[in-house]
């Protein structure tokens, strides 16, 4: 009987993030059990260490992150460059933050595990295209008519 070679077989992950200053990261299994958790910096080669460093731990297909619209904006979009499928994970509430407790290593974790239950189903904003131009247009219009009011207001 010929001998067959047994592949490694690399285990389905999913990456939990929570975002502040600096980013709080972990990698979960499909069971749900924490493989690894990290810290990484704010920063373009943050993020590609992120990503790195998620897939030195198996198979990343979808992530969790908190705060997608604001800290995690940068960092969605360098997963989603990255083909990671990025899902909108919401702060949870009160009374689970105290009976789970409240550190951004279990928040991290908690992400992870929001995709996993599919209580995370939100995909972020592209951050791209007409509405997004909308946006820098009214942001520009409305630096421009406080630098105005502030003019006014000083020659007076």
């Amino acid at each position: 009987m010929p001998e067959t070679e047994v592949e490694d077989q690399v285990e389905d992950v999913v990456l939990g993030v929570d975002t502040h200053k600096d980013t709080h990261a972990a990698v979960v299994t499909l069971t749900g059990g924490v493989v690894a958790r990290a810290s990484f910096p704010t920063t373009a080669s943050g993020y590609e260490r992120i990503t790195a460093w998620a897939r030195s731990h198996g198979v990343v297909q979808r992530a969790g992150v908190e705060g997608t619209g604001s800290y995690g904006s940068a960092l969605a979009r360098a997963l989603q460059a990255a083909e990671i499928t990025v899902l909108e994970v919401n702060r949870p509430d009160r009374a689970v933050r105290r009976c789970r407790g409240k550190t951004d290593a279990i928040d991290a974790e908690n992400a992870a595990r929001a995709v996993l239950a599919d209580e995370a189903t939100a995909v972020p904003k592209s951050a791209d295209g007409p509405v997004e131009t909308l946006r820098v247009f009214k942001v520009a219009k409305d630096s421009a008519i406080k630098a105005r009011t502030q003019a006014l207001n000083q020659l007076k």
